[in-house]
């Protein structure tokens, strides 16, 4: 069921792609423009957050309405546009494996002279249109007038709050590890990914469905767990896992003195030595292997490694509890279970 799902949503997103032009004629206003939004929207990815939606609808509604998948994608356009943001902000150069749009627009911009604007411009711009886009694929389900309105609503927030989470990890990023705390850290996880990768995506399925709020503030608190487990197995990725293995680049959370769970468990626990070396790594652009190679020591030996594993379990079987109450079909709560398990296995 699971596959289907998927392939429903692949299929829906090459027909929108082989679309496009006819939907916007976007390449009569700008060639580049035009296949630089299908390259970026094309690319191969979990589908993690439309799929959610589908799963959530699915479980809560009598029959799938016709437009769910065209609607679905409405969340993976809106993850790509703050993918596009985010990348320019963390000057990450990939993105799955190839280029940033950031970095696909300074390559086409290579050899002009005299230009006051960069790639990084013309890929905020670009963002913008895919997130506009969003907006007008959210509406396509046919569902309830009432229903529509209350999910769209919803759907506005997800930018809201992730741009706030943003904000607040930039300004984060300038302090001392040792000033923040672990609910400093957790408010940005949830804000820049639990809500707009779980919370959301499940919740406006079930407001779609015609689901009650005391069941939707359940299905959003069910996603929140999750959404900080996954954030956290990220975290550990990030640091010690390879470039191909992730799609994108090494390192950028310590290049960016990005301040994680992983790195406060270890943190709390290091005597003053350690400590510096960490403040010392932090921010720095390039580390050698020597340096890294000293740094996953320092994280595992101070049991860092293994407390954020502990915290993904902790909050996977917290998941799990609060889906146990679910008043979604069986075979859907099932389906979310056995996925949110999957996803998270480290």
């Amino acid at each position: 069921m699971l596959e289907e799902i998927k392939n429903n949503l692949e299929l829906s997103l090459s027909n929108y792609v082989k679309n496009l032009d006819k939907t916007y004629r976007l390449s009569k206003i700008s060639p580049l423009l035009h296949q630089s939004i299908k390259n970026f929207i094309s690319r191969k990815g979990k589908r993690l957050r439309p799929l959610l939606f589908c799963l959530s609808y699915l479980g809560y509604s009598k029959k799938p309405a016709q437009g769910l998948y065209e609607s679905a994608l409405a969340l993976e356009l809106t993850h790509n546009f703050l993918l596009i943001h985010d990348d320019i902000i963390d000057k990450s150069e990939l993105r799955r494996g190839e280029p940033s749009m950031h970095k696909m627009m300074d390559n086409f911009l290579k050899g002009c002279r005299n230009i006051k604007f960069s790639g990084g411009d013309l890929a905020i711009v670009t963002g913008d249109i895919i997130y506009a886009m969003a907006i007008n694929l959210f509406l396509s389900i046919a569902e309830k007038k009432i229903h529509k309105e209350k999910a769209m609503k919803k759907f506005s927030e997800i930018v809201i709050y992730t741009g706030a989470g943003q904000f607040i990890e930039l300004l984060y990023g300038a302090q001392n590890i040792s000033r923040i705390k672990k609910e400093d850290i957790y408010k940005i996880y949830d804000l820049k990914t639990a809500y707009y990768s779980f919370s959301y995506p499940l919740s406006l399925g079930a407001v779609l469905a015609g689901e009650e709020e005391k069941e939707l503030q359940k299905l959003f608190e069910y996603g929140r767990c999750l959404g900080r487990a996954f954030q956290i197995k990220d975290d550990i990725l990030n640091l010690f896992a390879r470039e191909k293995e992730t799609g994108k680049p090494a390192l950028t959370d310590l290049k960016e003195a990005k301040k994680t769970i992983l790195l406060k468990l270890a943190y709390q626990r290091l005597n003053p030595k350690n400590k510096s070396q960490i403040n010392k790594l932090l921010g720095k652009k390039h580390l050698n292997s020597r340096e890294l190679s000293n740094l996953h020591k320092i994280i595992s030996e101070s049991e860092g490694l293994k407390l954020a594993k502990q915290e993904i379990s902790r909050y996977l079987n917290k998941a799990k509890k609060i889906g146990a109450s679910l008043k979604m079909r069986p075979r859907y709560k099932n389906l979310l279970e056995s996925y949110a398990t999957e996803l998270l296995k480290i």
